[in-house]
């Protein structure tokens, strides 16, 4: 377990994603909103965690066989462009106070998916090798 991750800006910003999108989850299915609404916030909710416990149990150096920070950066990119769709739809419609503050707080999701898809990219270096030593012939 790397008990460092938790308190680094990359952990931190994890945990963060986690809690939002638990947040814009449960807004979305207490305010009886758009299945699809609350199916993107729940699965954007388990993907983080996900990553999270990638992560926090040091797993990306187990399993070598992707590339994982490109991986979360994907994620977060894909995840911020869907973000923005639904949650402008939800913001707009606004069914109740609910399902505004789930668009609200998807909002804010977003701009969480952003800054860590900016941190992970200025971190890695797709130049770098990747656990060889050895030049390839």
């Amino acid at each position: 377990v790397d008990r460092a991750f938790p308190r680094s800006a990359r952990g931190a910003l994890k945990i963060a994603r986690t809690l939002v999108a638990l947040a814009t989850f449960l807004c979305f299915v207490a305010s009886g909103a758009h299945e699809a609404y609350a199916a993107l916030a729940g699965m954007e909710t388990v993907i983080t965690v996900l990553f999270l416990l990638l992560y926090l149990l040091k797993l990306d150096a187990r399993m070598r066989c992707l590339f994982w920070p490109l991986a979360d950066i994907f994620n977060s990119v894909i995840a911020a462009l869907f973000l923005l769709v639904v949650c402008l739809f939800a913001i707009i419609i606004k069914t109740n106070k609910g399902t505004l503050a789930g668009g609200v707080l998807g909002l804010i999701l977003l701009v969480l998916c952003l800054v860590d898809a900016v941190l992970l990219g200025k971190k890695i270096s797709l130049s770098k090798a990747r656990g060889r030593s050895a030049p390839a012939k």
